[in-house]
Formats: structure tokens, sequence, C-alpha cells
């Protein structure tokens, strides 16, 4: 009987670790990946191939007036009454000539005017890939998107430089706060011809480029 009890103590063991393996197998816990950041980092852009979204909201307004009036008058008169101022008690010596009146009036007008207005804004998002990290920790940024919308494609081009302090938590920065940003904006397909200037228009324009 006290045989018994040996070997079964250390098969119930045996049992009990092995039925505790299983359980932890099917455990609600997953794995935690080596990829998984940890549970009180920030969840933003920081290495070469991270993404981060830039929201684009550019404006551009430019007002250029220039008025000009210029006026110049010029008059001049000249008269001879023909003696030369040559004369003795008796007589004149020299002979009297012809008397000549002149008179010159000249005039100069310039008015000008000059006006150019330019209001443009620009709203949109990209997101972007990190393709470098500065030495002072600065992100190089780059990215490209196409659409394709009933045969007009437009491209969107970004590049630029961020700073992480500068990002929001939720992985976002604005395009003012982008140093160096270079923005590209091409448009393709049905709407180019409606976009561009004639040749004719523009053979017009060389002969009256007013």
């Amino acid at each position: 009987m006290k045989f018994y009890k040996w070997i079964g103590l250390p098969t119930v063991m045996l049992l009990v670790l092995g039925f505790g393996s299983v359980t932890s197998a099917g455990s609600i816990w997953a794995k935690k990946s080596s990829a998984t950041k940890e549970l009180y980092a920030d969840d933003v852009a920081g290495k070469i191939g991270d993404i981060l979204t830039i929201k684009i909201v550019e404006s551009s307004n430019a007002n250029n007036t220039v008025e000009r009036d210029l006026n110049k008058q010029t008059s001049k008169s000249s008269s001879f009454d023909g003696e030369l101022g040559v004369v003795t008690d008796n007589h004149n010596l020299m002979p009297r000539m012809p008397g000549v009146g002149v008179s010159a009036t000249s005039s100069n007008v310039l008015t000008g005017s000059s006006e150019y207005v330019d209001n443009r804004t620009f709203a949109d998002t990209i997101t972007v890939v990190v393709q470098d990290v500065q030495p002072n920790g600065n992100l190089v940024v780059m990215g490209r998107r196409e659409r394709n919308i009933a045969e007009d494609i437009q491209i969107l081009e970004v590049t630029g430089i961020v700073r992480p302090s500068d990002i929001a938590f939720d992985n976002t920065i604005a395009s003012g706060q982008v140093a160096n940003f270079y923005l590209s904006t091409t448009v393709k397909g049905v709407s180019k011809a409606y976009n561009k200037h004639g040749w004719l228009g523009t053979f017009f324009d060389i002969l009256w480029p007013f």
C-alpha cells in the first residue's frame, strides 16, 4: 500500500504540471510580438520606415497695386528784333536783320496703373514615410499619392523635414510645421485640356501681347 502511495504522488504532480501547461497555451493573453511597443510608449514616427500623416493647409494671398502719375511741362520762347547792337551817333554800323521770334511748348504726361491679385487655398491629407533620421533626431519624410477619378489623374508629392517634438499624439503634423516643405501637384487626364492655354491662343498672345 505504501508502494502505491509512493508511485502515485509523482504521477499526480506530473499530471498537474501537464494540465497547467495546456491551460497556459490557451490563455487569453497573447504572446507579445517583438515589434509591439511598450504600453506607455508614444505611437508616433521616430525611425526609418515609420509613417506619418501630414495635414496640408496652404493658403497664398497676394495683392499688389501700383499706380503712377507723371506730368512734365516745358515752355520756352526767344525773340530777336533785328538790331545787332553795334551803332554810332549817326547811324547803325551793321545792317538791320529781320526780326525773329521763336516759341516752343512741350508737354509729357504718363499715367499708369497695375493691379495683381492672387488668392489660392489648398487643403489635403497625405501619409508619408520616414526616409532618414538626421544626427539631431529630425526626420526626413517623403510621400506620394495618386488619384484616378473618371480618367482624371492627380499626383500629389510631398517632402520635408519634421521635428519629432512637433508631432501630435495621433501621429499627425501640420504642413506649416514641416521644414523645407515641398508640395507638387500634377493633373493629367480630361481636365488637363481645360487648364492649359491652347496653341491658337498662344500664337495670338505672341502677336498681340497687350
